[in-house]
């Protein structure tokens, strides 16, 4: 499959992996690969983000995810689906946190030295890679640009996509910015 990658769709996926090397994380996940295409520049993505206002809302983004991942990856319609259980998510993480320190329940691992060898993917940064190239091959492309990727990134559910929505940018959007009009939802 990576050999129909374009350049800027490869660099994601390094980026992505560098995003998880950098913050200790045990596998390449989804926020990682949206962080790396928060970093892109002149490629198709970039420019459907910063038709959507991306200028604006960058540093926004990035806070939200990291707020997600000191969540344990939670959504915030996840922590607020259990807030109208009786249980305060918030509450949680910072009496974890108190114990154990800032950043306890991300699953990141601050001994950098522990690993050896290539970062896995996550099950969801699999489905996003998945999702591009079901992307791309329904618009009949010949490659899977970064484009398919914040393309998939927006239509799977989960933190990425909530964060991206939260800030005006969904498939749709990204769909008209990039294509000129709607079209079904892919995946």
């Amino acid at each position: 499959m990576f050999e129909r990658f374009t350049k800027d769709a490869r660099a994601v996926v390094t980026g992505a992996v560098e995003h998880a090397e950098r913050g200790g994380a045990q596998a390449v996940d989804a926020e990682h690969m949206l962080l790396a295409l928060l970093d892109r520049e002149g490629s198709r993505a970039s420019f459907a983000l910063a038709a959507l206002g991306g200028g604006q809302w960058l540093e926004s983004v990035r806070g939200a995810l990291g707020e997600a991942r000191r969540r344990g990856g939670l959504s915030q319609a996840e922590a607020e689906a259990l807030a109208g259980l009786g249980i305060d998510v918030g509450e949680i993480v910072a009496r974890v946190e108190e114990v154990h320190g800032v950043g306890a329940m991300a699953g990141d691992r601050k001994d950098k030295g522990w690993w050896s060898g290539r970062r896995s993917f996550s099950r969801a940064a699999k489905d996003v890679l998945e999702r591009a190239l079901r992307i791309a091959v329904a618009r009949r492309d010949r490659h899977i640009g970064d484009e398919h990727i914040l393309l998939a990134l927006a239509s799977r559910p989960g933190v990425p996509a909530e964060v991206l929505a939260d800030h005006g940018v969904t498939y749709e959007a990204v769909t008209r910015v990039l294509y000129g009009g709607g079209e079904a939802k892919a995946g």
